[in-house]
């Protein structure tokens, strides 16, 4: 694997800039057609809350919104797939993945088809909106289906690499995007490389192996924790399907235990999918940061994600959990 990438703006700002993925999306349309006649875009009636807004005003030929009708759209969506266009469908992830499941795995997977679902205000941060709009089971459904490729960028700069990403691979993406503004973790300079997990710090006490929301989060845990001396590695999971196995086995290997962070329930999610890998490659003690099976509530997306375990806070204390078994562990053998 190779070097830490340049992370200057979340180590040299306090507070770090905050921008939300979605500001990442809409700018990324704009580039992409600018560039790419075949690039299409729909909406659920909710372009001004994506942020595709803008591509329909720089693109009115090419622009299409479907009003609240989700399946419809996906269903709109893989038929122009089927014509050779690049089709681009946005909702809010509540919309996108749960009204429309059907036909995101009839009309796009089974036929394999060229549609990207970006999906936004996915996960707690939310926030004010509440359990009926803050969708934490997208990724489970999306992972499952075969055929799908999943990402889940950790901010903006990320973000907007994804998306072009998106448009590269000939098949169907999900990619998952938040409503809150969120810090920046990458320079400007990095490189996101689909399908593989970025090391954003080096460690070996433990990895933390994290995606979206809580990759800032948990790097910061990381240098919580190593106020108490425990070096934590912290992996950036932002391709979730395919899977990078070879990272996590690695990071099972050189830090004998693993700690996931996400925003969404642990059923299915980004634990789930590092449990599967370590079970194969190389068992160790593992944790996970997640929804334990239960519904978010109503507030700020800051006091959510406090709430339920998912800042730096919480993180660090479940990360120091985690090293009391694995010493434990060790002791036993």
């Amino acid at each position: 694997m190779s070097a830490p990438p340049d992370l200057a703006p979340l180590s040299a700002e306090s507070p770090p800039k905050k921008v939300a993925t979605r500001n990442a999306y809409g700018e990324a349309l704009l580039e992409l057609g600018a560039t790419n006649p075949d690039v299409v875009v729909l909406d659920a009636d909710l372009s001004g809350s994506t942020k595709t807004k803008a591509f329909g005003k720089a693109h009115p030929d090419r622009f299409l919104n479907m009003g609240v009708a989700e399946a419809n759209m996906i269903g709109v969506a893989a038929g122009l797939a089927s014509q050779g266009k690049v089709a681009f469908a946005s909702s809010f992830a509540m919309f996108a993945t749960g009204k429309a499941f059907e036909q995101i795995r009839q009309s796009v997977c089974v036929p394999d088809l060229n549609v990207k679902i970006c999906a936004t205000h996915a996960g707690l941060t939310v926030g004010e909106d509440g359990k009926s709009h803050q969708m934490l089971e997208d990724v489970t459904l999306m992972r499952v289906i075969p055929n799908m490729h999943v990402m889940v960028p950790a901010d903006s700069v990320e973000a907007k690499q994804c998306i072009h990403a998106a448009a590269e691979i000939n098949g169907p993406v999900y990619v998952r995007l938040s409503r809150g503004a969120t810090p920046i973790v990458f320079a400007e300079n990095y490189k996101f490389q689909f399908g593989k997990a970025a090391m954003l710090r080096e460690g070996h006490d433990l990895a933390i192996i994290c995606m979206g929301v809580t990759v800032s989060a948990s790097m910061q845990a990381a240098e919580l924790l190593a106020q108490d001396g425990i070096q934590a590695r912290v992996l950036n999971m932002a391709t979730i399907k395919p899977f990078d196995h070879g990272a996590v086995a690695a990071a099972a290997r050189d830090c004998g235990a693993i700690l996931t962070a996400e925003e969404h329930q642990q059923n299915g999610g980004l634990g789930d999918a590092v449990a599967q890998s370590v079970v194969l490659s190389h068992p160790v003690p593992m944790a996970m940061c997640a929804m334990d099976d239960s519904f978010g509530q109503s507030g700020t997306g800051d006091e959510l994600l406090a709430h339920y375990g998912l800042d730096s806070n919480g993180i660090a204390a479940r990360a120091k959990e985690l090293m009391q078994r694995k010493a434990k562990t060790a002791g036993s053998v």
